[in-house]
């Protein structure tokens, strides 16, 4: 999240001083102390309560304060017990989320407008784009739009905020899914000093509204915070600078970043707080273990699908008649 890439969020943007290093190495030292306890079950079975994955990693609409140091990036909550078994299951939903896709893709013929949008947030090297490599793998490209949103072009800044969120939105019967969103605009700019605070503030407000207004259209939101700790992070941009095939993952700004990590925690806590609702609840998925990130976003994905239950849609012709002359072509 927020590479220097992003930090023109408005056309009102100014540039800021950096906070002190000292914070961010305050936040180095700091270790959670609580957070999701995590499963036993063998091969990621699925919470038989009821309740699935959705109510362990969700953030309750209303709920208060949020403190991130009070969960364990490392946490693997309702997972299965280890990678291997983790890595079995997420092979085992491949299918079962491949046909409801399809089913949902389908069902838009006959006028359903239903369709999914996941949003992932998360501070660098959490993970966004890695999910979307092995999350999205087995599910047919027709129906899955993409978007990652980097830096706003000039045309971008000339709109409200939320404009080139709504042009990037899934068609009925797709699955979108995006990387970064209109959230940079809640947490780049506060944080960048890039607009007003009277500006900045305004906007969880419009979001709940605007989000309130996709679920009306039959959008299922599903927003994810992919929770990295603050060292796991450290060692993945070391890996970037260390390994010439992945520098050109990195940039310089992640440095910067970096040192801004308080000051970001801070904004995640608080879209958190504003912007967990019952339309569009925030789930929050532990990153520093890529198996369990992967592993958690497959499942709510197919809690979701399964949920919504989509059907094939009769044919509006007769079958059998079709079927005969089809035959007497042969």
């Amino acid at each position: 999240m927020a590479k220097s890439t992003s930090k023109g969020t408005s056309k009102d943007s100014k540039g800021s001083k950096h906070p002190s290093k000292g914070a961010a190495k305050d936040a180095a030292k700091s270790t959670p102390k609580q957070g999701h306890t995590s499963s036993s079950a063998e091969g990621g079975a699925p919470d038989r309560s009821g309740a699935g994955l959705r109510s362990l990693l969700r953030i309750p609409p209303h709920s208060g304060t949020v403190d991130l140091m009070a969960y364990d990036p490392a946490a693997t909550p309702g997972g299965p017990k280890d990678k291997k078994h983790g890595l079995a299951d997420i092979e085992r939903m491949r299918p079962r989320l491949a046909e409801l896709q399809e089913r949902l893709f389908a069902s838009s013929v006959a006028g359903d407008r239903r369709r999914l949008l996941l949003i992932l947030q998360g501070m660098d090297t959490s993970g966004k784009g890695g999910t979307l490599k092995h999350v999205v793998t087995g599910l047919n490209p027709a129906g899955v739009r993409v978007r990652a949103f980097k830096a706003p072009t000039a045309e971008e800044l000339r709109h409200p905020f939320l404009w080139r969120i709504r042009n990037a939105l899934p068609h009925a019967g797709e699955i979108g899914v995006f990387d970064r969103s209109h959230y940079e605009d809640v947490l780049v700019a506060p944080v960048r000093r890039l607009v007003p605070r009277a500006v900045w503030s305004r906007r969880y407000a419009t979001i709940d509204r605007f989000e309130r207004s996709l679920a009306d259209e039959g959008v299922t939101v599903v927003k994810v915070f992919l929770h990295i700790g603050y060292p796991e992070q450290g060692r993945r941009l070391l890996a970037r600078l260390d390994e010439p095939a992945k520098h050109w993952k990195f940039n310089p700004g992640d440095i910067e970043d970096r040192e801004l990590w308080p000051a970001y925690q801070a904004a995640y806590q608080t879209v958190l707080e504003r912007c967990s609702t019952e339309n569009a609840p925030w789930y929050l998925v532990p990153a520093d273990h890529k198996w369990y990130r992967n592993w958690a976003i497959s499942r709510l994905l197919l809690e979701h699908l399964e949920e919504l239950a989509p059907s094939y849609p009769e044919a509006d012709f007769d079958v059998a008649e079709n079927r005969r002359l089809l035959l007497a072509t042969t």
